[in-house]
Order: structure tokens, then C-alpha cells, then sequence
């Protein structure tokens, strides 16, 4: 395990790994099927240098630890890591990448024996994927640069890939979080929500997204379409494993407090994260919402289209009918921007894509998305007939219609925007079914 520097250059950052919340599995469980994905292929963070020479030896273990201003953990994490792979017999190799530092980090690194490689994008996920492609390893161990995990037990997780296993995840909820290691509010409540909406949207288990160590074999990372720059990277890479149906293990590991002081994690840190899982999940995101608002709208206005409901303290009346209707309003605005989700990654991701939109598209043909709309459209226009007729007879005196008329705006405003959803779907599944 040699000393060595690589200068950053034009390939420095490359992304040869592709595009992409799995989760921790119990001990010897399978992952989980990942239905809920909307992801699309991303360029490479920058062109790959193909004059790069890997280095001498077979490399059986490599421990790639991204870094960016971590002069008083990054030497301790790299003889950490070095006498892990001596004792336990890994031919092997710890990469350093740097992240911009400017505290001599990537001097530290190279003194203490590792292979420092550079990363101009800056960015969480940018250091892991420049240090994933340098590495060289048919094991790659992934671990923060700060000193918060114990690396002396890498064996943890080469073993389990040394057995057949894909991908080896730590558990910090389910190993030890020792005193000042991390803050409260992320402690419990930050991270619990996170992993919440993973177990939630996903559909799998885990017990710790954001575990700052983990293994994986090459030829499946190789699979995973990764290409996220932050520290939603943490969460992608999950994603992209459950998506991929790899065989999966969860060990649990220590966190420490950070050697340089306090406690790095932010609430913006933790907002990327929650955003990038709902991004991921438009039926959570878009249709369940929408639907669940459209139906309590339309409800409501039916509900009060008779008269008002006389409760015991209070009547609720048709001024109540115009909430409905702006609720069904925005719940079918939500259903489509859902709808079209979908569709965008039916089109370009046809693999990943839920049955049901295919079959979805089948069926819903343009004619059908204009006649549906056209329908509701002309329902509300009838009643407005009706109720200029009624005004008519009365010899356009006095006239109070505000329930039905309130129900026929919102049958147009939601039979028009069906109409003309038609027309935007049709655009947007064109390149995949070939017609309009």
C-alpha cells in the first residue's frame, strides 16, 4: 500500500458508475423490490481520464474515504484502516479523496500511507463517486473521513461479501452512539424521519439510512446508476441496491464524536436527504395527495349541495363549498402532475417504470382523455343552463344558486384541465408508443 498523490486534472470527478433509500436488512435477508422510482440517467460529473494508471498488485480491498478539511481525523482513519487490512490478511488499499480541503488533509492522508485522489465538484456524493472509480478493489468499503466510525472492524463488512452478500450496510441504531456523537434533534427525530419515509415510500426495511460506512462488490456497483453530488448521496445508493434486488446484509458499527469538534450534520444536510426521497415517490408525493383531496372536495360540495349541515355548535354552510372546490381543484392538479411523472419515467426508463402507467396508457387514449374532460366539462356547463333558464323563469329578479353554482365551476375547471392534460400526456408518451 504504497504512498501516492494523483493530481486533480481534466478526469478528476469522473463518474463512470451511471445514475441513482434501500435500506438496511435484517441479518441474511434478501433486499426488497423498489416499485416507486421515477429516476433518470445523468451525464458524468466530468470526462474520465484514461491516462490513469491503477495501482501495482492485486487488490482485493479497497477503503475509500471521501474528505474535505478533516486534518485532525484523516490520518487516524487511514492508519485505522491500514492496520485493519494488515491484521486481518486484505491485500489492500485505502483512497483518499479530497474534496477541496485546505487544512493539508490530502498531505496527511499520503503520509499516513494512502492513495489520494482528487475531487474538483464539490460535494459529499461527488467525493464518494471519484473515489469509488479510483479504487481498485474487488471489495469496496466506503467510510467517512471524520473519524466517527471505529475502521478496525472492516472485516464486518468483507466477510459477509466474501460469502456471497452484494452489499454490506452499517447500523448505527442498532451497534452504539456514544455521548456527543451526534445531536439530539437528528438523533431523534431528524434521521428517524428519514429512514421513516424510506420504509414508507420504498417499501423496504432499514434502520439507518445515513450510516457513514458501507461495503459493496464491484461488479455490483457496476449496476447502480449513481450520480448524486450531496449528501443525498447516502440515500441514492440505497435506493439504487433495493432497486437492483441485491443480496443485502446490516452490521452494526460504533459512532463516535467527531475529532474536530462538533457534530457536522445540518438540517439542510437533512432536508436533501427527505427531498430526494420524496422526488423519488410520486404516488406519495402527487397521487396520494391529489386523490386524497380531490375525493374530500368533491365530497364536501355534494355533502353541502342540499343545504347546510347543522351541527350542534355550529352550521357548516356553502361557504364551505368553495374550500371543496378549491380542494378538488388542487387534488387533480396533484393526480396530474403525478400522472406525468410517471410518464416521463415510463419513457425514459421504461424498465423501472410501475406496470399500471403502461397499462394506464393503453387504454387512456387522447379521444378518451378529450371525451372524459368534455363530460365533466359539459355536466357544469348544463347546470349553468339550468340555472340562467331558472333565473330566466323568475324574470331575472332575485336569484340565489350559489351551491350548484359553485359545483358546475369546479366540473369545468376540472373537465378542462382533463382535456387538455389529454393533449400534454399525448406529447409526452409519443417517443415511447409511438403515436400521440
Amino acid at each position: 500500500m504504497s504512498a501516492t498523490t494523483e493530481p486533480a486534472g481534466p478526469g478528476a470527478g469522473a463518474d463512470v458508475l451511471g445514475r441513482g433509500p434501500v435500506a438496511a436488512f435484517p441479518e441474511a435477508a434478501a433486499a426488497s423490490s423498489l416499485t416507486e422510482l421515477a429516476r433518470l440517467p445523468t451525464r458524468p460529473l466530468v470526462a474520465p481520464d484514461p491516462d490513469q494508471a491503477p495501482p501495482a498488485g492485486d487488490v482485493e480491498v479497497s477503503v475509500v474515504i471521501p474528505c474535505r478539511n478533516e486534518a485532525a481525523a484523516i490520518g487516524g482513519c487511514v492508519r485505522e484502516a491500514r492496520a485493519a487490512l494488515e491484521r486481518c490478511g486484505y491485500p489492500g488499499e485505502v483512497v483518499v479523496c479530497d474534496n477541496g480541503s485546505t487544512d493539508g488533509s490530502p498531505e496527511r492522508a499520503c503520509r499516513e500511507g494512502a492513495r489520494v485522489v482528487h475531487q474538483p465538484i464539490r460535494g459529499y456524493g461527488a467525493a464518494c463517486l471519484r473515489g469509488l472509480e479510483a479504487a481498485q478493489g474487488r471489495y469496496l468499503v466506503l467510510a467517512d473521513g471524520d473519524g466517527t466510525y471505529d475502521l478496525s472492524v472492516i472485516n464486518r463488512f468483507v466477510e459477509p461479501l466474501r460469502a456471497g452478500y452484494d452489499v454490506v450496510l452499517g447500523t448505527r441504531r442498532n451497534g452504539r452512539i456514544l455521548a456527543d456523537a451526534m445531536r439530539a434533534a437528528h438523533r431523534h427525530l431528524l434521521e428517524p424521519i428519514q429512514t421513516w419515509l424510506s420504509r414508507r415510500f420504498f417499501r423496504f426495511r432499514v434502520s439507518d439510512v445515513r450510516c457513514g460506512v458501507r461495503s459493496i462488490r464491484r461488479e455490483a456497483l457496476s449496476r447502480l446508476r449513481l450520480g448524486a453530488t450531496g449528501m443525498e448521496f447516502a440515500s441514492e445508493f440505497l435506493v439504487e441496491v433495493a432497486r437492483e434486488r441485491l443480496k443485502t446484509v446490516e452490521v452494526p458499527v460504533s459512532f463516535r464524536p467527531r475529532r474536530s469538534g462538533e457534530p457536522r450534520r445540518s438540517v439542510g444536510d437533512g432536508w436533501r436527504v427527505a427531498r430526494h426521497l420524496l422526488l423519488l415517490s410520486p404516488t406519495r408525493l402527487f397521487l396520494g395527495p391529489g386523490l386524497l383531496l380531490l375525493i374530500l372536495g368533491l365530497a364536501l360540495e355534494f355533502a353541502l349541495l342540499p343545504g347546510p349541515i347543522r351541527l350542534p355548535a355550529f352550521n357548516v354552510d356553502y361557504h364551505f363549498m368553495f374550500v371543496g372546490g378549491a380542494l378538488a381543484i388542487l387534488g387533480m392538479q396533484l393526480v396530474l402532475l403525478g400522472i406525468y411523472a410517471k410518464t416521463y419515467a415510463l419513457v425514459h426508463d421504461p424498465e423501472f417504470a410501475d406496470p399500471w402507467i403502461r397499462r394506464f396508457h393503453l387504454r387512456y387514449t387522447l379521444e378518451r382523455g378529450v371525451a372524459l374532460g368534455g363530460l365533466l366539462f359539459g355536466a357544469g356547463f348544463i347546470i349553468d343552463v339550468g340555472i340562467l333558464a331558472h333565473w330566466a323563469v323568475r324574470g331575472f329578479g332575485v336569484l340565489f344558486a350559489v351551491r350548484p353554482a359553485v359545483l358546475a365551476l369546479t366540473f369545468m375547471v376540472l373537465g378542462a384541465e382533463i382535456v387538455f392534460a389529454a393533449f400534454f400526456l399525448s406529447l409526452l408518451r409519443a417517443p415511447a408508443f409511438g403515436r400521440v
